[in-house]
């Protein structure tokens, strides 16, 4: 079985034992991305906007590494910890992708790492 490991320094670095992403058998799978900026490594300020925003900066950075974009993306999950903000990702998401769009799930947790207010993670052709 091989895997291909996927980094770029234009998205955060890991904050654990993981990658960023694994490329196997054509398909890329990201890890979570928080709305770090990947030069600080701090969360960014002003709001759930600036964060939705900063992640899919992060996805797209990745998704370039590995040799796509964000239309490569088959399958996005969106975790919120507070799910009056997926109207928030709605509206951003359509600056970002075009259609057909990836298929997605949203899932409401109760925390996330960082005091993050979103996370994403996805699964890419690649």
């Amino acid at each position: 079985m091989s895997k291909k490991i996927i980094h770029t320094d234009h998205a955060p670095r890991a904050i654990g034992p993981y990658s960023q992403a694994v490329n196997h058998n054509n398909l890329v799978f990201v890890s979570g991305q928080i709305p770090l900026d990947p030069v600080s490594m701090e969360m960014v300020a002003g709001g759930i906007e600036a964060q939705i925003t900063q992640v899919f900066e992060n996805l797209s950075a990745v998704c370039k590494a590995a040799g796509g974009s964000l239309n490569d993306i088959l399958k996005l999950t969106v975790y919120l910890i507070d799910m009056g903000n997926f109207p928030h990702v709605n509206a951003i998401m359509e600056q970002y992708f075009e259609a057909p769009y990836p298929a997605r799930a949203a899932v409401g947790v109760a925390a996330l790492p960082k005091g993050a207010e979103v996370e994403m993670d996805a699964i890419l052709a690649g």
